[in-house]
């Protein structure tokens, strides 16, 4: 399994404190069956200043450290970007890193509140040539009030991906609400852990990965964890990989108008 969203840099955002505890969660994750991890820092004006620079220094000290420690994962670089005026030219000049280098980039909607221009920040970032993946949409306080908005953008080519532990119920019931939604209607692309420590917020995959595979059938929770991710580290274009599938609706049967007319119809066929 690839993990695309996981806070396991350390000391450098609101993930793992310390070198200690990121080593923990690679071990954690190592253990589960992820065998790479996308370390992904917030980055939001004015709160978490972090550049696609200093993030990739990072990542390559964290990943001789867990070498070191005998630990089996391979990282690769990207952020959790926030809505920002200069979003696309930020993903362009590098300070705004992409997965992987490539033209994927993960883009975290805010919490509480919804963005006016959200759906023009998605298709000016789309314009300029990056593919963005919005993290969470089941965890967003306004989505009640803006779902028509997460279809609309992922029926227009954006990428939704959903928290593990949503999946699972971990959230509450609420986020496990729209989560099912979203996966039965087929908006979502990916599954990831969107880890932060060890104690609420592991990075692990496996129980929400058979959750899915329950639900949607075993090829879907692989493409959610192996084939998509593995096309995005590649830089695959998302034209090529496999589209989302969610469950089949039942078709609707004649009326009742039309049942009554269909079966005066026989009547008289018999009479004749």
């Amino acid at each position: 399994m690839i993990d695309l969203h996981c806070h396991i840099l350390p000391g450098i955002d609101d993930g793992a404190p310390d070198l200690d505890v990121a080593l923990q969660m690679a071990k954690v994750a190592a253990d589960d069956g992820i065998t790479v991890t996308a370390c992904t820092p917030h980055i939001m004006p004015g709160v978490y200043d972090n550049s696609g620079g200093d993030i990739k220094q990072r990542i390559e000290q964290l990943s001789r450290d867990v070498a070191g420690a005998g630990i089996e994962m391979k990282f690769v670089c990207g952020a959790d970007t926030h809505i920002a005026p200069d979003l696309s030219q930020g993903l362009k000049d590098g300070r705004i890193p992409t997965l992987n280098d490539t033209r994927y980039f993960l883009f975290e909607p805010p919490h509480h509140t919804a963005p006016p221009r959200l759906e023009y920040a998605v298709f000016d970032a789309m314009a300029a040539g990056y593919h963005p993946i919005i993290t969470h949409p089941e965890r967003l306080h306004w989505i009640e009030d803006h779902y028509d908005t997460m279809t609309r953008l992922a029926q227009s080519g954006a990428w939704m991906q959903l928290t593990c532990g949503s999946v699972t119920g971990n959230f509450g019931k609420r986020p496990l609400y729209w989560a099912e939604r979203m996966l039965d209607e087929g908006l979502v692309h990916i599954l990831a852990t969107d880890a932060h420590n060890l104690r609420n917020r592991k990075p692990v995959m496996s129980q929400a990965r058979d959750m899915v595979a329950e639900r949607l059938g075993e090829q879907a929770a692989i493409d959610m964890v192996l084939t998509r991710p593995s096309g995005v580290l590649d830089n695959v274009s998302p034209d090529t990989l496999p589209p989302t599938v969610g469950v089949p609706q039942p078709e609707e049967g004649p009326g009742l108008f039309s049942r009554l007319f269909a079966g005066f119809g026989d009547a008289r066929k018999r009479k004749q």
